[in-house]
């Protein structure tokens, strides 16, 4: 793309086939930045990144897989922040199994003025997990997660425990 004068001219071309080696790497990701947002194409560092701007729940050591998952699932997991079903979600992404949540909210509805009022008195959340091998760290990511995702005036329990196995007869 030079000029016909410099076509023919040694230096101007080395030249500019090392400004070519400097620019390249700047236009291929220029070429592709759409699927640097994507978290299913983006690179593992640039989807660490990405998962830190939209605020997913991760602890920085994750498989790519479940990092690229969370990224994906973090706009959704903001609009549910707070509700049973998004705290349901933000554990079973962090660690694949479902949790048994147990709280001391209720609703009820009666025909009759100044019924009994649904559910206990003083606000609780207690949070058990069952898997396979726990550990003590899952105990502290667990409390976490929670501690982030459950509803800010809410106090709460969280519980790590061995799935119970059973032996085949």
């Amino acid at each position: 793309m030079l000029p016909a004068v410099f076509a023919d001219d040694d230096l101007a071309q080395r030249f500019v086939a090392g400004l070519d080696e400097v620019l390249a790497p700047i236009h291929n990701v220029l070429d592709n930045l759409d699927s640097y947002f994507a978290p299913s194409l983006a690179p593992a560092d640039f989807t660490r990144w990405l998962g830190d701007w939209v605020g997913a729940e991760t602890e920085g050591v994750e498989e790519i897989a479940a990092l690229r998952l969370a990224v994906s699932a973090a706009a959704h997991l903001h609009r549910i922040r707070g509700t049973r079903r998004g705290l349901a979600e933000v554990v079973r992404l962090a660690f694949g199994v479902e949790p048994e949540i147990t709280e001391s909210g209720a609703a009820a509805w009666d025909a009759r003025p100044l019924g009994p009022v649904p559910g206990e008195r003083r606000p609780h959340l207690h949070i058990t997990l069952r898997l396979p091998d726990p550990g003590p760290a899952d105990q502290h990511r667990l409390d976490r997660l929670v501690a982030a995702a459950r509803p800010a005036h809410m106090p709460y329990t969280v519980q790590v425990t061995a799935v119970e196995r059973t032996s085949p007869r």
